[in-house]
């Protein structure tokens, strides 16, 4: 079946097409630190592919887009918290894979929307408090590692839990950027073999498709990158915050 055919075997229309190009430019720019719009990427290739098949066609396009913010940010990355976050993000994917086809992903999302709205209220209650002390409990940092790995292998959602986890601890809008996509990019590397081997999400068919999208997730990339030099850091909170919020509230009412 030659690159042509593979293509046509998707069976999309103008539409689709459009709206998956779309997906992966958007994917560009909340990898270069406009954090809190993926929820938007995994709504448009859920709706296109199905639930699951959705999670096989992104990975990859996650790994890559990481690649360019691990490159572009790489200097500001924080190790001492990728290290403190990592191993319990692991035993979450592996988790997740263990039971992610047991599971009802409807159940899921509602769950993970709940504890995505109430975190970023306490967030909210703590940024209207001027509070400047930081989370230091290892119980904090494990429980948010783990559900960030879980919610990363069953439906690419790990987005908002570290985008409040990162918050809680105020990193610097660079420093933020930086240490999460390191730590991505490690967790998503690790989430390939069970998606190729197990869940059979990630094949030839798909990794073709991810080809076509690619372009769009650099220049989304690039242009992302331009717009986060202009947000100042407090600005950069506040803008995590209202998008994480929201992306939790579609999740909750989808």
């Amino acid at each position: 079946m030659d690159f042509l055919n593979i293509l046509h075997s998707f069976h999309l229309s103008t539409f689709q097409w459009v709206a998956i190009c779309l997906a992966a430019f958007v994917l560009g720019v909340s990898k270069s630190g406009i954090k809190g719009i993926g929820i938007i990427i995994i709504l448009v290739l859920a709706f296109v592919f199905g639930e699951k098949a959705s999670t096989g066609i992104l990975l990859p396009l996650l790994v890559v887009a990481d690649i360019l913010a691990v490159v572009y940010y790489n200097r500001h990355a924080q190790w001492r918290y990728i290290f403190k976050l990592l191993p319990w993000m692991v035993i979450g994917v592996l988790v997740g894979v263990w039971i992610g086809n047991d599971i009802s992903e409807l159940l899921f999302k509602r769950i993970m929307a709940v504890i995505i709205v109430l975190s970023v209220g306490v967030m909210f209650y703590n940024e209207n408090q001027k509070s400047t002390s930081i989370p230091k409990s290892k119980l904090f940092s494990g429980s948010m590692g783990f559900l960030a790995g879980f919610a990363t292998m069953i439906g690419n959602l790990a987005g908002p839990i570290a985008n409040i986890y990162f918050l809680a601890v105020r990193f610097p809008k660079n420093e933020f950027i930086g240490t999460v996509a390191w730590l991505f990019f490690i967790v998503n590397v690790f989430k390939l073999p069970f998606h190729i081997f197990i869940w059979k999400t990630v094949n030839v068919e798909t990794l073709v498709l991810n080809s076509v999208l690619v372009p769009s997730v650099v220049i989304g990339f690039f242009v992302g990158a331009s717009i986060v030099k202009l947000i100042s850091n407090v600005n950069y909170r506040r803008f995590i915050l209202i998008v994480t919020a929201i992306g939790g509230l579609i999740m909750l009412f989808r």
